[in-house]
């Protein structure tokens, strides 16, 4: 025996109803005025981009003390200060050289306090790469476009730095 079919159609709001619903809603939002966007200060996104530079920047300093109480590290070191160099940069940070100054570490106001063995400077490099690339990987989620990208790609390397430093530790 067929069901009777219902003469009712469907309850609740129509395909057209909330397509046009959906796109009223976009069109709106695209055209509402972003709080950080005009005004004195930088916008959102560039404070985000600043942010980001100076965290590398200091991530540097730590790899730039790290190498001056223990130079027998320097060898694993170089590359991963290398690209945390380049990641400040690509920030918009101010170019830093590819390998330690040391008036560039004597030059700071409080450099970063290194543990007395090399095993204990490790782990507190990797603990500080990590905790970075932790805190980018929230931070992307609320920045646009290239620069969520950047963030992505630098706490990956972050974290591979973490592990790599991590290993060399054990």
């Amino acid at each position: 025996m067929p069901y009777p079919s219902s003469l009712r159609g469907p309850s609740g709001p129509r395909r057209r109803t909330l397509l046009a619903s959906a796109a009223g809603a976009a069109l709106l939002a695209g055209c509402s005025a972003d709080p950080d966007s005009g005004g004195d200060g930088p916008s959102a996104t560039d404070r985000a981009r600043a942010r980001a530079a100076q965290d590398s920047a200091g991530l540097l300093q730590r790899y730039d003390a790290v190498l001056a109480a223990h130079p027998a590290l320097a060898e694993r070191l170089r590359p991963l200060r290398a690209e945390v160099a380049a990641h400040a940069e690509a920030f918009g940070g101010a170019k830093a050289t590819k390998s330690p100054s040391p008036t560039a570490t004597a030059s700071t106001a409080s450099p970063p306090v290194v543990p007395a063995t090399e095993k204990d400077a490790l782990a507190d490099l990797a603990t500080a790469e990590r905790t970075l690339a932790d805190r980018r990987a929230k931070a992307l989620l609320d920045v646009p476009g290239e620069l969520a990208r950047l963030m992505a790609s630098v706490a990956a390397a972050g974290a591979a730095h973490a592990y790599l430093l991590r290993e060399g530790a054990r």
